[in-house]
């Protein structure tokens, strides 16, 4: 299969017209044309990804977070992002990203099915289509439980060693928003949705009390913590939509620990 067909059929599920005008998704590195028949998804494209994915032959690394995004003054092997392409370019492997076009089309609902939640709804419409809105996160109400209960639930979810909260662990919760990754943008969003918590992450300090006083509870269950996910979600869609080709996933391990 050419890299182009693989890339053909992806971009029929989680098209890159779905992405946000700052973001910078699709073919970051590579030949559309070369001949592929190894693929390896990752979150990131890491020093130790990228180390083995060429070791595992990879003839292309899928990831969520762009290898590339903003501009490059130099690529060199000085460079750490310089030398990344420099080891994918000299061992012919092509490196593909679906950020925000994958949040938009899948991010959103696969985290509320993580979580159990059904009847769920956008938390911030970025495209308006005649079957409904698409785009980052989702909203759901669910029977009242405890804040401590559903920081529990989540971090059980999602398979993660920790989650920070912010909030009265016994505050009675029946409307969650859930927006993966970086989501202090989405705290107004999901105040004006009603929502008593927000499960997102990279939060700092002061949101985290502001949100709180302002009546949101937040669960920071972080970047990694909610968007591994993508990973397992590709891996399925890759034995879908090219059951030829031969996938390998990178390790699952998050990308901190903590002192306690």
């Amino acid at each position: 299969m050419k890299l182009k067909d693989l890339i053909h059929r992806i971009e029929e599920k989680v098209p890159t017209s779905s992405a946000l005008s700052w973001d910078n998704v699709g073919l970051l590195v590579g030949d559309e044309n070369q001949e592929i028949g190894t693929v390896y998804v990752a979150l990131d494209a890491t020093d130790e990804v990228v180390a083995d994915a060429i070791s595992q032959g990879a003839d292309v690394i899928l990831t969520h977070h762009p290898l590339l995004f903003s501009g490059l003054k130099q690529v060199t092997v000085g460079d750490f992002i310089g030398n990344r392409v420099i080891q994918l370019i000299s061992h012919n492997v092509a490196c593909y990203a679906m950020h925000t076009n994958f949040d938009v089309e899948v991010m959103g609902n696969l985290a509320a099915e993580t979580m159990g939640l059904d009847s769920v709804r956008v938390l911030d419409a970025t495209l308006q289509e005649e079957t409904g809105n698409k785009g980052i996160g989702c909203v759901a109400d669910v029977a009242p439980i405890a804040l401590e209960g559903l920081a529990e639930k989540c971090r059980e979810a999602f398979a993660i060693s920790n989650v920070k909260v912010f909030g009265d662990r016994k505050q009675s919760i029946r409307r969650i928003a859930i927006s993966p990754g970086s989501g202090k943008s989405e705290v107004e969003n999901a105040i004006e949705a009603g929502a008593q918590v927000l499960i997102t992450g990279d939060i700092d300090h002061h949101t985290g009390i502001d949100a709180v006083a302002r009546g949101l509870a937040i669960i920071d269950a972080g970047h990694y913590g909610l968007e591994h996910i993508y990973v397992e979600y590709m891996a399925q869609l890759l034995q879908e939509i090219a059951p030829e080709l031969v996938v390998r996933l990178a390790p699952a391990k998050e990308p901190f620990w903590i002192l306690s």
